[in-house]
């Protein structure tokens, strides 16, 4: 996906730590990457050496930061951005010490003050998030006004972009909407804008059996037959990022109609019951849809987070690297990611 957003336009990136930053950089990505939490002081010439830009929102690791990195006459500089906290009260230096702050990274030798930013903490919630953007003025005004050139100033994310009341100022940091997903509490309320969801996931079955009535499904088992059934079993789990909290309450895709999951989600297998689907019974050929599109039905990431009690952000986010990545550009597959490597191009040259 980066990659593509990289073909797209993008000015740069932002991710969770250093290790997904380091990836980026091994696959061949050049343009800015942010690392949005703190990262160890002991790694901070690691995150130099390969231009990655870290942020700095709580003054005992700033403190590290600033002591692990020194001039270094060939190095480059390390740029750091400060989270700033207006509301969200997870991290980032408020109105009193952020001056502080901001004046030890702009005097540091090896270092550059980049940038400031927040993360909004509803933005659906008009009367919050003005107060958190008011708050993230004050600060980043009262720093320019005592002297400290800020830098890119950001605090705009998917959720005020699909509602078309995004506070650009210096960028924004679109998260869910890469996967043309609205966020689930803005479901009805926001517009897609043309988003159009990219993510689906697909799988065959490994094993298609008639199983008498009376058999148990899976562990415990929580599901068993009532009348003689034809049992698919699908080749992903829990640690493939389907929660067993899906057990016995999700829905799958096979030619084009929906067919429950049954039996409790194991780390590597869950079992779709295809007794009633018509036509020949259904085989280890048939293709199986557990979010996506199949025909003229579709089964949605937010479909998903509804029946396990949790958000689009984690379905999408929690599904395991060793599920494999098929990536397509205008409807043609470019690229295939496994655990053992990436294939890039070489799928589209057979076709």
């Amino acid at each position: 996906m980066t990659r593509a957003l990289d073909a797209a336009g993008a000015d740069g990136f932002c991710v969770a730590t250093l290790d997904e930053a380091i990836a980026l950089r091994e696959a061949g990505i050049e343009k800015p990457i942010l690392v949005l939490f703190p990262i160890p002081p002991e790694v901070a010439r690691e995150a130099r050496r390969l231009s990655i830009a870290v942020t700095a929102s709580d003054r005992r690791l700033l403190d590290g930061l600033l002591a692990a990195t020194g001039a270094e006459p060939d190095a480059p500089v390390l740029e750091v951005q400060l989270e700033l906290e207006t509301g969200l009260g997870r991290g980032g230096f408020g109105a009193g010490d952020a001056w502080q702050a901001a004046s030890d990274v702009s005097s540091a030798p090896g270092l550059r003050l980049a940038g400031a930013w927040t993360h909004l903490q509803a933005p659906g919630d008009d009367g919050r998030t003005a107060a958190q953007v008011a708050a993230f003025e004050r600060i980043s005004g009262d720093l320019a006004a005592r002297g400290i050139a800020v830098g890119r100033r950001h605090l705009a994310a998917s959720g005020s972009l699909v509602l078309g009341e995004a506070v650009s100022l210096d960028g924004v940091r679109p998260g869910l909407a890469t996967y043309g997903l609205v966020p689930d509490e803005l479901l009805g309320r926001a517009a897609p804008n043309g988003l159009r969801p990219v993510l689906s996931l697909h799988a065959r079955p490994v094993r298609v059996a008639d199983l008498p009535p009376g058999t148990g499904i899976s562990y415990g088992p929580s599901f068993t037959t009532a009348r003689p059934s034809r049992i698919a079993t699908l080749p992903l789990g829990y640690a493939d990022g389907w929660a067993r909290a899906l057990s016995n309450r999700a829905e799958a895709l096979v030619r084009g109609g929906r067919v429950p999951l049954v039996g409790n989600v194991a780390m590597d297998a869950v079992m779709a019951d295809v007794t009633d689907v018509p036509g020949e019974p259904v085989g280890v050929h048939d293709e199986f849809v557990l979010i996506g599109r199949q025909g003229d039905a579709a089964i949605t990431a937010a479909d998903v987070a509804a029946a396990r009690d949790t958000n689009s952000w984690e379905v999408v986010a929690t599904l395991a690297a060793r599920v494999p990545r098929v990536y397509h550009a205008a409807s043609v597959p470019r690229e295939t990611r496994t655990l053992v490597g990436d294939e890039v191009g070489r799928r589209s040259a057979r076709a």
